[in-house]
């Protein structure tokens, strides 16, 4: 009978939950209000938990998001993972839209999770694509960080400029208020000579040493296997017989114009000594590399990038993820 003296009111208790959960009222308002300490709302929140007079459900399909997280980071040793969940479409024009809508939501995790992470003195590695344009158009303008942001590998002049790398970081950079740095280069020349030629003029020898001091990058995944998917191709920079040629040395994907097989190892193409972009060595190194990916068709080449250790961060679709991780076939970390 004493501890029920020490005992709040039920009434009371629902009260402030009632008006805390359903009223959105601020603690310090429900405490004039009720005529109690703001500590003693605090109390009274806690205990409507554990009495479960008031109770948590996270819906599906988000529920199936956390715990398809988990099972991808146990699965392949991942940092984190984002998983943002599929839209629902029902109309037609939605179905049609459909890539860019995933592309979207993935975006927008992205660039919530870039604006979580990243600090003062970091430097950014970006890459081109079309998931990172959409990205930065839901970076918060307001928050700024003095960053510096370098372009991990050269210009591609078949690409429209919204999706080129130098304008990407140009505008990532100032989104953020930080430094650009920006690759002024193709990315891919003629010949291995011209590109060694290249490679040592001082502003772009400037930009491919800083490529050792990115601390955070961020990039997509283009994708060969098993439809040649990437922007590579669907603007036709790459000439047949060179598709022929990728094709050939077992090409899976590429990031950051850098192409690589089905273990996630950089393939020995024509491309390899006449790209100018971060190699392969140098972006393993990278300490946080974070990949934004969408699209089930991407599943055995985001499978091979996992088994290459080149992502740290996976930010994906529900589906995707659910493709990955019932195809994957790498052994859990233990």
């Amino acid at each position: 009978m004493i501890s029920e003296v020490y005992n709040q009111s039920q009434f009371l208790t629902v009260k402030a939950a009632y008006l805390y959960y359903m009223k959105n009222m601020p603690q310090s308002k429900i405490a004039n209000k009720l005529n109690i300490s703001v500590p003693t709302v605090s109390r009274l929140l806690n205990k409507a938990r554990e009495d479960k007079i008031i109770e948590f459900v996270i819906n599906d399909p988000y529920l199936e998001c956390i715990e398809l997280e988990q099972e991808l980071m146990n699965r392949f040793g991942l940092k984190e993972v984002i998983i943002a969940a599929d839209p629902v479409e029902n109309k037609i024009e939605e179905k049609e839209d459909a890539p860019d809508n995933h592309k979207k939501l993935v975006a927008l995790e992205g660039a919530r999770y870039l604006q979580r992470i990243i600090k003062d003195e970091d430097v950014l590695g970006i890459a081109f694509g079309r998931t990172m344009y959409y990205m930065i158009h839901y970076l918060n303008p307001c928050q700024k960080v003095n960053a510096q942001f370098v372009t991990l590998h050269g210009s591609l002049n078949s690409l429209s400029d919204e999706l080129d790398v130098a304008s990407l970081a140009r505008r990532m950079a100032m989104a953020f208020g930080g430094e650009n740095k920006v690759l002024y280069a193709e990315g891919f020349s003629s010949n291995e000579n011209l590109t060694k030629q290249l490679k040592e003029e001082k502003n772009v020898k400037k930009i491919i040493d800083r490529f050792k001091k990115v601390t955070i990058s961020i990039t997509g995944i283009g994708s060969f296997y098993p439809d040649l998917k990437s922007l590579l191709v669907s603007y036709d920079f790459l000439e047949e017989e060179e598709l022929d040629h990728l094709t050939e040395k077992g090409v899976v994907g590429d990031m950051a114009l850098r192409f690589f097989d089905s273990e996630g190892n950089e393939c020995d193409t024509d491309f390899k000594n006449r790209t100018i972009a971060i190699d392969f060595e140098s972006y393993k190194k990278i300490p946080l590399k974070i990949v934004m990916v969408s699209g089930v068709h991407k599943t055995q080449t985001v499978i091979s990038a996992l088994k290459g250790n080149l992502i740290d961060v996976l930010i994906t679709n529900y589906s995707l993820g659910k493709s990955i991780l019932n195809n994957g076939e790498l052994e859990t970390h233990v």
